[in-house]
């Protein structure tokens, strides 16, 4: 046993005692982060978020090149080319993604030559340019028969060697060239009631809640009164005064689509005002525009940036919403909202018209929506790790 002891014995020169220095208890082993750094590094773990930043980025770039990416204008025009469509390079050759140039329907009728010959007339009887294909040869009774018709419109129309990649409206416009277009105009929108949501209602919420008192109570009693008037009723009066378009939606917007932001701000501020900061700052000497911009706007930008993104799919779908009821955008002009119209107008005959606007319009919405969630996360302590 003593043997064993005098083993694990450690040699005495190998002992050296630690200095103990006054401030080695407080030292920070590795740099601290602010609270912007901790928001900024929790938003770029959300791979959702980060996805739609990218996949929103990507949607912007198109919005502005995509419309001069083929050599169909905006202002090229042909009723003989008319609800064409889709028809891509390359994709051409894959029948089941839907941009073969052919356009695709089922018929019935109580024998095969019924249903082919209604097929044969729905196709302006081009005969030599419909494939059809039997699904049902029917029994003459209960059970009708049933074609499948393609029908190669553009060879009918001899314009094989032309490409319009989505396809062409009702009167011959390029679905692509105006699918951007409206996107463009959609995001102006959007970014406007952004800017209007930053500019008005942070700065009349905050001024409402700091000042307090007389100020308070007559500039609530004015919002009160804005709340009280529907959206619709404000475009219907921009309508009597302005012509219907992208002028009387940023107006109608301006006037109300800032109250949400103006409240939030407003009930932010009110906790925050008699924190020991504010009071110092007053004590000072800061005056009270420079203790708003410096002081209480910045301790709630999180909040005003979570609202915000939430505020631009609203605005989005609002526009959609009022071109759709004929309120917004008027055709010639192009808007997501109006393409979505016309594809409705056409979903049974030409879906096409349809699908890729309302598509692209919820990817946007979704996109924001999923921004703000992360952006939401981000900005709570609770989520930092």
């Amino acid at each position: 046993m003593e043997k064993d002891h005098q083993k694990n014995q450690v040699p005495k020169e190998l002992l050296v005692p630690i200095k103990d220095k006054e401030n080695d208890s407080e030292k920070i082993s590795g740099p601290s982060r602010t609270f912007m750094q901790d928001a900024r590094r929790t938003f770029f773990k959300n791979k959702m978020a980060m996805f739609c930043v990218i996949l929103l980025a990507v949607i912007v770039v198109f919005s502005i090149i995509g419309p001069g990416m083929n050599e169909h204008g905006l202002d090229d025009q042909d009723l003989s080319r008319a609800k064409m469509p889709p028809h891509a390079p390359v994709l051409e050759n894959i029948s089941w993604l839907g941009f073969d140039g052919t356009l695709k329907d089922e018929f019935k009728g109580d024998n095969v030559e019924q249903a082919t010959q209604k097929a044969i007339s729905r196709y302006d009887n081009q005969e030599e340019f419909i494939d059809i294909k039997v699904l049902s040869e029917g029994d003459g009774s209960n059970n009708s028969a049933e074609v499948k018709a393609t029908y190669h419109v553009y060879e009918a129309k001899d314009m094989s060697d032309q490409y319009f990649w989505l396809g062409t409206d009702t009167l011959g416009r390029d679905q692509w060239t105006r699918l951007w277009l409206g996107t463009r105009v959609s995001l102006i929108i959007a970014l406007v009631a952004a800017a209007i949501d930053l500019v008005i209602g942070v700065a009349y919420g905050g001024i409402s809640a700091y000042y307090g008192g007389r100020v308070d109570n007559v500039m609530q009693r004015i919002l009160e009164i804005l709340v009280g008037i529907p959206n619709l009723v404000v475009i219907l009066l921009m309508i009597l005064v302005l012509q219907p378009g992208i002028i009387s939606i940023i107006i109608a917007l301006t006037i109300t689509g800032w109250i949400g932001m103006a409240r939030i701000v407003r009930g932010e501020v009110l906790k925050l005002k008699n924190q020991e900061f504010v009071l110092a700052a007053r004590t000072l000497g800061t005056t009270n525009g420079k203790i708003i911009r410096k002081h209480l706007v910045p301790n709630i930008s999180g909040i005003i940036i979570i609202n915000t993104m939430f505020t631009i799919p609203s605005a989005i779908f609002f526009e959609a919403f009022l071109s759709f009821i004929g309120l917004g955008m008027v055709p010639p002009d192009a808007s997501l909202g109006t393409l979505i119209n016309t594809g409705f107008d056409n979903i049974r005959q030409y879906p096409y018209l349809l699908v890729y606007p309302a598509v692209l319009i919820s990817v946007i919405m979704i996109a924001f929506n999923l921004i703000g969630d992360g952006l939401r996360d981000a900005f709570d302590p609770k989520m930092h790790k």
